[in-house]
This record gives structure tokens, C-alpha cells and sequence, in this order.
């Protein structure tokens, strides 16, 4: 079980792209993280700057190292 982090929003971030960016986490953990953080939803579309966002321990979490991502070739 991963140990529960904090993330902090960049300007101009939505959750989601904080929880991709930072924690590698798609949109089936969203709920979650609104369940552990209240209040958050209220804040809006885009998160205020410098908003912390805990990510509760339940989450499978991975760091950006292990995260892969699809090859996109533009020419063949």
C-alpha cells in the first residue's frame, strides 16, 4: 500500500491534470480524491494556485519513472 501524498496545483491546473502529472493517476481515482479532500470541488474548474491535494494511501499510486507511455509515430 502506497503511503498517502500531498500535491501542491501549478497555475492554471485542473485535478486531473495534477493527478496525472504529479501522482500518475487517471480519471478513475478522481472520486476518491474528491472523497478525501472536501471542499475541493467547490474551487472550481481550474484549481486555485497552490492548492494542496492529498491523495489518500488507498490510491495505487506510481511514480513519473515507472509510468510509461504509448510510442506515437508521426511518419512511418
Amino acid at each position: 500500500m502506497a503511503a498517502a501524498q500531498r500535491l501542491r496545483s501549478k497555475q492554471g491546473d485542473t485535478l486531473d491534470q495534477l493527478l496525472w502529472r504529479e501522482a500518475g493517476l487517471g480519471p478513475g481515482e478522481l472520486t476518491r480524491v474528491l472523497d478525501a479532500n472536501p471542499g475541493l470541488a467547490d474551487s472550481g474548474k481550474v484549481l486555485p494556485l497552490g492548492t494542496v491535494v492529498l491523495i489518500p494511501a488507498t490510491a495505487t499510486t506510481s511514480t513519473s519513472a515507472n509510468r510509461v507511455l504509448p510510442l506515437i509515430q508521426l511518419w512511418s
